[in-house]
């Protein structure tokens, strides 16, 4: 009788194990994610349409770890003149004489114990924005079309020869310690 109660507790713990085990591979890998945003902002008719590049309002992406949101500002560059009259255009004029932050969903997420620099990879490895965000130019609201995972990035840069085989420690960029805390 003891080993049924031995037999059913170790099946539960290797159930429970199995679930977590399964979502813990989830975790940050938000492919398809597209969040409502509190502006209908269009990366389609800017990018796309107009062909501001991306940099223009991304500007931190060539200079830092981090892309940015462009401040309020720089959207009113253009829009104090071109579609004043939008609802939309309106939000980000009351954000702007009010100095409430907009309040953007973020939609491209990576794990907190990962490091990525925008620099190395725009500027330095001469990568596209589209490479990693998709094509943004055709997406009337932005999703995230990568896994964003490890395996993901090893990929890419196995792809473009600038990092470790599959062994992860014998070739340049081998060393866990250059994207992982």
């Amino acid at each position: 009788m003891k080993w049924i109660y031995i037999l059913v507790s170790v099946g539960i713990l290797g159930t429970l194990l199995y679930l977590l085990t399964d979502e813990m591979q989830k975790v940050n890998f938000n492919e398809g994610y597209m969040p409502a945003q509190p502006i209908a902002f269009s990366h389609k008719i800017h990018a796309g349409d107009n062909k501001i590049n991306c940099q223009y309002c991304h500007f931190g992406a060539e200079q830092g770890r981090h892309a940015g949101i462009p401040p309020t500002e720089l959207c009113m560059n253009c829009h104090d003149k071109i579609k004043v009259e939008s609802t939309e255009i309106a939000k980000i004029a009351d954000s702007l004489k009010t100095g409430e932050n907009i309040q953007w969903v973020k939609v491209h997420h990576y794990p907190d114990f990962a490091y990525f620099n925008h620099a190395q990879h725009v500027k330095v490895g001469k990568i596209s924005c589209q490479d990693c965000h998709g094509q943004v130019e055709k997406m009337a609201r932005v999703q995230q079309k990568g896994k964003l995972n490890m395996g993901w990035c090893l990929e890419c840069h196995r792809e473009s020869g600038i990092s470790p085989p599959n062994d992860h420690k014998s070739k340049a960029g081998g060393d866990c310690a250059r994207c992982h805390y």
